[in-house]
Order: structure tokens, then C-alpha cells, then sequence
């Protein structure tokens, strides 16, 4: 595990500012987007923690990823909000230990600008490898995949 004592600053080339950095909390969704780790470049899974009150922070000043009639006045108004928003809400079908949809969502939510730099310098808490743990859970479970 890896405690932060200083801002971390990404390297240059790496950071993309169009780019969304993306909180997902579940561990199921996660294990289905990196195909359980062995996804080629996805090979290492990592649990970042983060703090409560950045959490809530980056929910607050969230706008949805899509746009949704009844809830915004209109695209146009929607998409203004896109482009000023630091944070996007989104949701995607959860999984199961199969990695199969399951009939409810899991948040997901997108960090840009502020949120970001907000993210790296200020909500992290810890950073732990969970690669052993995924394989030990994979190996566990691969006969239900089958």
C-alpha cells in the first residue's frame, strides 16, 4: 500500500486534458472492464481510496453523462453543463461473479479539470495492488464462468 505524504503529479505526457478519470466502486465492474486482469495493459488492478468528503465533493458538483428529458430543460442546457461540470454521473449494469449484467446499476463517476487535480493531490488516501487478490477470486470462481 502506498500512503500519500505529497501531491502526486502524473507525468505530462500521460495526462490527456480531455480526458476523464473514471471512480468506479465496483469491485465486480472494475473485474469486468479489465476482463478479471487479463486484459492486455489491464494486467494490474489497483484499489484507490478515496476520502469521503472528496467523494461527495465530486457528486455535488456532478452533471449527468447523458442527457435525460424531464430532468434538464433541454439539450442545449445539457450540454452547457456538460462543458462546465467538473465530474459526470453515470450508470452501468452491475455484475455478477460471472460477470453477467445484473438488473440494477453501479455508479460511475468521470473526474475532469478541478475534479482531477482534486482527485491526485487532495482525495487520495491510499493506493493498494489487489492483483494477487483478483487472481485468488478468479481462480476461486472460474468454474462458475464455464
Amino acid at each position: 500500500m502506498r500512503r500519500r505524504t505529497e501531491p502526486w503529479t502524473p507525468p505530462r505526457e500521460r495526462v490527456c486534458e480531455h480526458a476523464l478519470t473514471w471512480i468506479k466502486p465496483s469491485f465486480l465492474w472494475m473485474m469486468y472492464r479489465c476482463g478479471w486482469g487479463t486484459k492486455e495493459g489491464q494486467e494490474t488492478v489497483l484499489a484507490v481510496e478515496i476520502s469521503r468528503a472528496g467523494f461527495e465533493w465530486a457528486l455535488t458538483n456532478a452533471c449527468l453523462s447523458g442527457y435525460a428529458r424531464g430532468t434538464h430543460p433541454d439539450r442545449a442546457t445539457w450540454q452547457r453543463q456538460v462543458k462546465r461540470a467538473p465530474a459526470r454521473v453515470q450508470w452501468d449494469p452491475e455484475r455478477d461473479l460471472r460477470l453477467q449484467p445484473r438488473p440494477y446499476r453501479s455508479l460511475q463517476l468521470g473526474l475532469s479539470g478541478e475534479a482531477s487535480r482534486r482527485y491526485a493531490d487532495e482525495w487520495t488516501i491510499a493506493i493498494r495492488e489487489v492483483t494477487p487478490r483478483r487472481r485468488v477470486e478468479d481462480e476461486l470462481l472460474a468454474h462458475l464462468r464455464e
